[in-house]
């Protein structure tokens, strides 16, 4: 009962947020929080350390912005061609990695993800090389209401985010989803058990790579453009540190920590200036450009205090078995 009220409570908030706040980077917040919580999903639940997630993130804002400014398909369509896009990655890059274990597989889809970034950074007519592609039409959702709104946009991008947490929330929970769980655990008593684990961390893998793609698509439609940054090795380690700062193998934790790594990102600068009018300091203006510091510091604190995670500590003080 109390997991329902949080989500509801959390819900809530998501639905009054743009009256509030700026819809956009509130979208940007959505799609970064889905990311998480899409390689959460490999990590948390499977055991399965993946270098390689901003393939997926990047290559489908690639395919989803191609397929609404040059193809010409409309809004659902086009996100549904970065996901299929991501998936397919994911299932070659699942398939020559899950044989292996440990910093094997992390080290081999972080090769074969930089190997998506130089090709990224070569096919310059599709992805617009060093300058990026710009000017991703938002064009129309279902054909009727106006993406162009950032209002508008905000609810569908929240709609697709609840979509996509229901179905990580349902798969974690099914028979599949404890499969994974043993895999994690113990992974020679799930094969004694007769399970074909490789199968497991494969469709583990190919999942995670394809909500990971429906964050990334999403997060160029709201932005309107795609870069070689969501391609490069630095945003698989971004949303890893979301991870293990949010609380790893919980529900909730990603997300919170994806909120807190994206708005140090965007609003630190903005949060200096106010404490420097503040306090008369001149130094607090200058925060803004030691954002990697910042958010460093914080990962050190988050692995010398909260091991589990800001999620994760605070169900362990609740006295809770399991994280929810």
């Amino acid at each position: 009962m109390n997991k329902k009220i949080g989500y509801l409570i959390a819900f809530a908030i998501a639905v009054a947020a743009p009256f509030i706040g700026y819809p956009v980077f509130l979208s940007k917040l959505l799609c970064f929080a889905l990311f998480a919580c899409a390689f959460n999903l490999l990590i948390g639940f499977t055991g399965l350390l993946s270098f390689g997630h901003a393939a997926f993130f990047g290559a489908a804002g690639y395919v989803a912005g191609n397929a609404l400014k040059n193809w010409g398909l409309p809004f659902e369509l086009g996100v549904l061609a970065g996901v299929a896009a991501a998936a397919l990655i994911g299932l070659v890059m699942g398939a020559l990695a899950i044989r292996r274990q440990g910093i094997y597989f992390s080290m081999i889809t972080l090769a074969l993800a930089q190997m998506v970034y130089f090709g990224a950074l070569r096919a310059g007519q599709f992805t617009g090389g060093e300058d990026g592609l710009q000017g991703v039409p938002r064009g129309r959702f279902l054909g009727v209401l106006d993406l162009g709104d950032d209002t508008n946009l905000y609810f569908v991008v929240l709609g697709i985010s609840v979509l996509a947490f229901a179905l990580i929330l349902r798969t974690v929970h099914s028979p599949f989803g404890q499969v994974l769980k043993a895999i994690k655990e113990n992974e020679p008593r799930a094969i004694s058990l007769g399970y074909d684990v490789d199968k497991y961390k494969l469709l583990a893998f190919v999942l995670s790579a394809a909500l990971a793609g429906l964050a990334g698509a999403t997060k160029t439609v709201v932005l309107g453009f795609e870069t070689l940054t969501d391609v490069h090795w630095t945003m698989s380690g971004l949303v890893i540190l979301m991870t293990l700062v949010g609380g790893m193998g919980t529900l909730a934790g990603p997300m919170l920590g994806a909120i807190i790594i994206v708005m140090l990102e965007n609003k630190l600068g903005d949060w200096g200036t106010l404490l420097a009018n503040v306090t008369g300091i001149e130094w607090f203006n200058t925060i803004g450009e030691a954002v990697n510091m910042v958010v460093g510091l914080i990962f050190i604190i988050c692995v010398l205090l909260f091991r589990r995670g800001i999620i994760g500590e605070f169900i362990a003080l609740a006295g809770k078995k399991k994280p929810v």
